[in-house]
């Protein structure tokens, strides 16, 4: 079983930086696809990101491409996201999120077997 610890959310102004880290243990890490989801106070889930064991495909949502990076090291069984340019409405808990099928960065939570207990973003404006 993939137990996955992310790290590195804070409070930052609107125009900063962050980067997220998702460390995984338990598990074949490159065996899986990953994704980051997010969660805002009273809104579902919400894909932010995908990328396939190989790093090969990435896959972001709309209101994140051009500003949001999602990378991976295999050999650190770690995946990351880079934030620039944040905005207030970036501000939600962040999930990082394992699905088993090594090619599949799909947008559907269900998707997705193992999750992290999620780290707060906040943006201020």
């Amino acid at each position: 079983q993939l137990q996955l610890v992310e790290s590195g959310g804070q409070l930052v102004q609107a125009g900063g930086s962050l980067r997220l880290s998702c460390a995984a243990s338990g598990g074949t890490f490159s065996s899986f696809a990953m994704a980051w989801f997010r969660q805002a106070p009273g809104d579902e889930r919400e894909f932010v990101a995908g990328i396939t064991w190989n790093s090969r495909s990435t896959d972001y949502a709309d209101s994140v491409k051009e500003r949001f990076t999602i990378s991976r090291d295999n050999a650190k069984n770690t995946v990351y996201l880079q934030m620039n340019s944040l905005k207030p409405e970036d501000t939600a808990v962040y999930y990082c999120a394992a699905n088993s099928r090594a090619w599949d960065m799909g947008q559907t939570k269900s998707e997705y077997l193992y999750w992290g207990q999620g780290t707060q973003v906040t943006v201020s404006s």
